[in-house]
């Protein structure tokens, strides 16, 4: 567990960051993110008043951050902390993040492959419900 007061790198805080709620399941999310697309643990605060629970934690993929909470506020849980759309990866190795992250647990929903665009790109979903492309631009697009 990391300590959230040393600061990240200022510049995985920029851009938008995503924050979910994982219902209980924060910690579980952050252990299998960092299988599954390389996470760093930028830090986590416990709910004071259950130590079991992250109340806030942060974690950086692939140069970006993303924020979590274990906090569902007052209303039913839902099912998914994002119940429609995805989170896009863009990698310059599409299939090798493709490839770690079926290894750690994460489901085929649509196959990683060329497409009309000239992308390649593939759509997963892992063990918490949240769905998440790996694209890797075509060779037209690569800069």
């Amino acid at each position: 567990m990391t300590d959230l007061s040393k600061t990240p790198d200022p510049s995985v805080m920029t851009g938008v960051i995503p924050y979910l709620a994982f219902g209980g399941r924060a910690a579980e999310a952050i252990a299998f993110y960092t299988r599954a697309f390389g996470a760093t643990d930028l830090g986590r605060m416990p709910d004071p008043e259950r130590p079991e629970m992250l109340m806030h934690a942060q974690i950086e993929i692939n140069g970006g951050a993303f924020m979590m909470t274990d906090h569902t506020g007052d209303g039913p849980r839902a099912e998914t902390p994002l119940p429609h759309g995805h989170l896009q990866l863009m990698v310059a190795d599409g299939r090798a993040w493709w490839d770690r992250a079926v290894a750690a647990g994460c489901t085929e929903v649509m196959p990683y492959e060329r497409q009309f665009w000239g992308d390649d790109w593939g759509l997963l979903r892992d063990p918490f419900g949240i769905q998440w492309s790996v694209a890797q631009p075509g060779p037209e697009h690569a800069a």
